[in-house]
């Protein structure tokens, strides 16, 4: 009669233990994504969540996902950033050589004569000549 209610407790034990296991290992990704400081880890806690449901056939794919983001390097493309940083800093300088010339060009259109010399790039080396316009 005991071994019956002992193998009665191995059961039930063996059965919380494997439910509590399930739930515990599809919420992996979610803690190394929480660990990360991922910007999508409330997504990726749902996902896990929906992985149940879907006897974890999409679990492989979410610790992935939590694992390709990193706090200190982001997604991995900082080089494009930094790219893309350079060529706005660009478009600024731009935009302001662009507003100065056409304030210049309003002002010799209005009668003014801007007599003062300006250093002009002449070729690719780097070579710079002092042009007077008036």
């Amino acid at each position: 009669m005991f071994l019956d209610y002992f193998a009665l407790g191995v059961i039930f034990f063996v059965a919380i233990f494997l439910f509590y296991g399930v739930i515990v290992i599809h919420d992996i990704p979610y803690e190394i994504a929480k660990k990360r400081n991922h910007p999508q880890q409330d997504a990726l806690h749902v996902a896990g969540w929906v992985s149940l449901f879907t006897l974890h056939a999409i679990w492989p794919f979410l610790w992935i996902w939590a694992t390709l983001y990193r706090e200190d390097r982001g997604w991995g493309f900082n080089s494009v950033v930094e790219r893309e940083l350079a060529l706005e800093d660009e478009v600024k300088q731009l935009n302001e050589t662009v507003s100065k010339l056409e304030l210049r060009l309003q002002s010799i259109e209005l009668g003014g004569h801007p007599a003062k010399p300006e250093i002009v790039p002449n070729d690719d080396i780097g070579n710079q000549t002092n042009k007077t316009e008036g």
